[in-house]
């Protein structure tokens, strides 16, 4: 999309533009991107300070900012200023979401994979060797499904999806989904945000039943090699699971919570959003994790604790009832 055409669509959405040196009308805008991963073409946004200094490193042609920010940026870019930059983000996730349809290319099958009946598989999509598809499947385009996977009824694989080899998938899961994300305008309109990126998941993962896998807002949700994980699991937007993690049922992470290798999160565990979790922690059931957790730790409980202390509290709980 040209900058003019950006620009026109913002036009009665931002309080402002600057266009820097080296851009003009029919500059290509090539997509949106965090301020880390974008490179050249692309629009990035600083809606919390403690992505400064991301925003101040970034390669991003275009940046949407707050007036009080605009001296920090770098220079020489696209600046567009807003009292909300992310819900001006949401406005572009729109414009520059794929079609759900577009590719032209047939499904490339191997002729050792075995596809049941009532399977549909997208325009543009691989299928491994010795890979099962079982009925009712649904592929979406471009996905990737590598060698020796097996896909049980009714999973919906969404569009773009990246399967490694070894993996299994149970009954009913959703893969690349768009996460449950909307940014909100000052009358209380919930706008929504389209999620571009992708879910890539790696060799010998294991997805139980009716587990959700949300695709990344932009980049990746990422499940890395080994992880293992339950049925009825929620795993949001830009996620990153490290290897051989285990995810017990009922877990719920909020998007860009990222862990570390060998993680072990008990029964409806629960995280905010953009914290780690450590390698090697185990964290009980029923816990409320809202701040990052380092290796090897053992927590439980909610306001999270170091496993001990919290059941020293519930121990002296315990006696306070009795002696009343």
């Amino acid at each position: 999309m040209k900058l003019k055409e950006v620009l026109e669509f913002l036009a009665d959405k931002i309080d402002g533009v600057e266009v820097g040196d080296g851009f003009c009308d029919d500059f290509e805008i090539l997509g949106i991107e965090s301020p880390k991963l974008a490179q050249s073409g692309y629009i990035t946004f600083l809606e919390k300070d403690k992505y400064i200094i991301d925003i101040q490193n970034t390669n991003a042609s275009m940046i949407i900012a707050r007036e009080i920010h605009k001296e920090i940026l770098p220079k020489n870019r696209i600046v567009v200023i807003s009292k909300n930059p992310y819900l001006i983000m949401a406005y572009l996730t729109k414009i520059f979401a794929k079609p759900l349809f577009s590719s032209t290319i047939s499904p490339s099958i191997s002729t050792s994979a075995v596809i049941k009946n009532n399977v549909t598989i997208g325009n543009g999509s691989k299928i491994g060797d010795n890979t099962l598809i079982m009925s009712g499947v649904v592929i979406g385009e471009n996905v990737e499904i590598g060698d020796n996977c097996i896909i049980y009824p009714n999973v919906c694989i969404y569009n773009d999806t990246k399967i490694c080899s070894s993996v299994a998938i149970h009954a009913n899961s959703v893969i690349g989904g768009d996460g449950f994300g909307y940014a909100h305008t000052a009358s209380g309109e919930h706008i929504k945000i389209y999620h571009n990126g992708v879910v890539i998941i790696e060799d010998d993962v294991e997805i139980g039943s009716n587990v959700s896998v949300d695709r990344a807002v932009f980049g990746e949700t990422r499940i890395k090699k080994g992880v293992k994980i339950d049925n009825l699991v929620q795993i949001a937007h830009n996620c990153v699971l490290g290897e051989y993690s285990i995810i017990v049922s009922q877990v719920g992470l909020s998007g860009s919570t990222s862990t570390g290798r060998n993680v072990v999160l008990g029964g409806q565990a629960g995280s905010v959003g953009h914290l780690h979790i450590g390698e090697f922690s185990q964290i009980g059931a029923k816990s409320g994790i809202t701040k990052d957790v380092k290796p090897f730790s053992k927590m439980a409980g909610y306001p999270l604790l170091p496993l001990q202390d919290w059941l020293k509290t519930h121990a002296i709980t315990r006696k306070l009832l009795k002696s009343k």
